[in-house]
């Protein structure tokens, strides 16, 4: 089957391609939510202040992958946690076991962090497919590349995941030349991770990241 009948770019979820201020991008009431609202108006306005909209629609599913890049500065994380607190979505991310020690553990556990132990070589993805069916809702961030560094071609654990689990992935981007957080197409169904990959390159290939020398969306 053709990757293209999978990610649907007219798709009722992403068809918007209004930009928006962040707080403006609607989420739906059964999406998990959490966050003061005080927080969210102060990430709201550092945001603003700091020229970041959005464009495109929120996936809108309490179970879903939100694949985010290119991932090249440790200031993605900042602006995607700002962008968090804004939505005051409650997401989710796995780290190794070993960085959920105290008084850091906290932290991240509270950011939404969920530890997992990499004894195994397959078993990463095994151990976060099962969280994944065990819980209620579970929104999960991730960067596709698994690292800042240049790499080609990217992980294809966050396919596998989603396969596996049978849920969605959303593709989300932070254009730092256009000042855009973009809530892309979705892929509804993992079927061709070869094919699905090369869609997956072509979003990205026309997002301008912090550093354009350190995302790689082609063989060189």
């Amino acid at each position: 089957m053709n990757s293209n009948n999978t990610l649907n770019k007219k798709d009722k979820e992403t068809k918007s391609t209004t930009i928006l201020k962040i707080n403006e991008l609607q989420i739906d009431d059964h999406i998990p939510r959490q966050w003061p609202h005080w927080l969210s108006s102060f990430a709201t306005f550092v945001l603003t202040k700091r020229g970041w909209r959005v464009e495109g629609a929120f996936i809108n599913q309490k179970k879903a992958i939100l694949a985010v890049a290119p991932h090249t500065t440790n200031w993605d994380f900042f602006i995607g946690l700002f962008v968090v607190f804004s939505l005051r979505l409650k997401l989710n991310f796995f780290g190794k076991h070993t960085i959920f020690v105290q008084p850091l553990g906290y932290i991240i556990k509270k950011l939404g962090g969920i530890p997992i132990k990499r004894s195994k070589a397959h078993g990463v993805v095994t151990s976060i497919v099962d969280k994944i069916k065990q819980a209620d809702e579970l929104v999960l961030a991730l960067a596709p590349e698994g690292t800042r560094s240049p790499i080609f071609p990217w992980k294809t654990g966050f396919l596998h995941i989603a396969r596996e689990a049978d849920i969605p992935i959303q593709l989300l981007s932070l254009d730092y030349r256009t000042k855009i957080i973009r809530f892309g197409p979705v892929i509804q169904k993992v079927e061709n991770i070869d094919e699905q990959m090369q869609t997956i390159y072509t979003f990205y290939d026309n997002v301008c990241p912090k550093y354009p020398e350190k995302c790689i969306t082609r063989p060189q």
